[in-house]
């Protein structure tokens, strides 16, 4: 909108009829933002160097394990023959991308449209390849660590399941709500109990989750243990040894039948979740069909669960008004 005009003053803006001065377009692009991607924290990669090569799967051996038993001098003792542990890991996921860019538009644009369209397309093939593990994963867990009677020596723990869900408020949970932090030590004894490593673990849940934790007892620094709230700089970091991760990839679930719909919150250890990818190429071809350039990208991954011991899965949603 235009400075106002008196009557009979023509106006040479462009809503005018005269266009004396153009519209200027600012150089800088409006920021995106993109869903966070957590693969690469949650899972070792270790094994990308076997199949960058050749190959489309990689077989991961395992220690098998040893079994020991009592001795009575001169019983003598019967020879184990440990089996041979193994799993693949299949590369049998792609993604890609092919988008069209008129030569005219290369040339009038003042900005390296390639660039951000190249960009842009790498970013979005990590999160579908984000989103595509983070949704596959919840089913392949040790039944251990899921359900509502999780726990390998206590197989008490209440962790959810899809048409039961555990209802969670930041503190005062009452009935069958739980608190947060409470939450969080449920899923840290669920590995305990797995003798998981305490280095390397980590927990992924919605944004939703990570409020609750912020609005927990943690946000009162001398409690969590920190310098400052987690409500004056944002970050949860680690509680109770999980390194905490927000994503929105996470999987919600929609039962219907008047079931509330839920979230898979995803916790474990580094160690028993693997991805690898093989293929992450982008390209400028020409444009067979048209003036202009075809901006496309592949990429070739796999994951898989490894130790399914070291993984686990709780189903929650938030209290009502939370």
């Amino acid at each position: 909108m235009s400075v106002p005009r008196a009557s009979g003053i023509p106006a040479y803006g462009p809503e005018g009829t005269v266009n004396f001065n153009p519209v200027i377009y600012s150089g800088k692009l409006v920021e995106k933002f993109y869903k966070t991607t957590v693969f690469g924290e949650i899972a070792t990669t270790d094994y990308e160097g076997d199949i960058a090569g050749m190959g489309a799967q990689v077989v991961i051996r395992t220690v098998p394990d040893i079994t020991v038993s009592n001795y009575t001098i001169g019983s003598g003792l019967s020879a184990q023959y440990p089996s041979r542990n193994s799993v693949t890991l299949a590369i049998d996921q792609a993604k890609a991308f092919n988008v069209a860019l008129n030569i005219v538009d290369t040339r009038q644009s003042d900005i390296d449209l390639s660039d951000v369209f190249a960009n842009d397309g790498s970013i979005q093939l990590k999160i579908a390849a984000d989103a595509d593990m983070l949704s596959t994963i919840p089913t392949q867990v040790d039944s251990t660590n899921t359900g509502n009677s999780a726990g390998a020596d206590s197989q008490n723990l209440t962790l959810g399941t899809v048409t039961s869900p555990v209802t969670l408020m930041p503190t005062g949970a009452t009935g069958s709500q739980m608190n947060v932090i409470d939450h969080v030590t449920f899923l840290g004894q669920c590995l305990d109990e797995n003798n998981v490593s305490d280095e390397g673990r980590w927990l992924v849940a919605p944004p939703w989750y990570i409020n609750l934790l912020k609005r927990s007892d943690l946000r009162i620094a001398s409690l969590a243990g920190d310098g400052v709230s987690i409500l004056r700089n944002g970050k949860v970091g680690m509680v109770d040894r999980f390194n905490i991760f927000q994503s929105r990839n996470v999987l919600k679930n929609t039962p219907g039948s008047g079931i509330s719909n839920n979230w898979s919150v995803m916790f474990g250890h580094s160690a028993g979740l693997a991805f690898a990818a093989q293929i992450v190429e982008a390209q400028m071809i020409d444009n067979p069909n048209d003036f202009g350039f075809l901006i496309r990208g592949l990429m070739v991954f796999g994951f898989k669960v490894i130790a399914p011991t070291y993984i686990g899965t709780s189903f929650v949603l938030p209290a009502a008004g939370q």
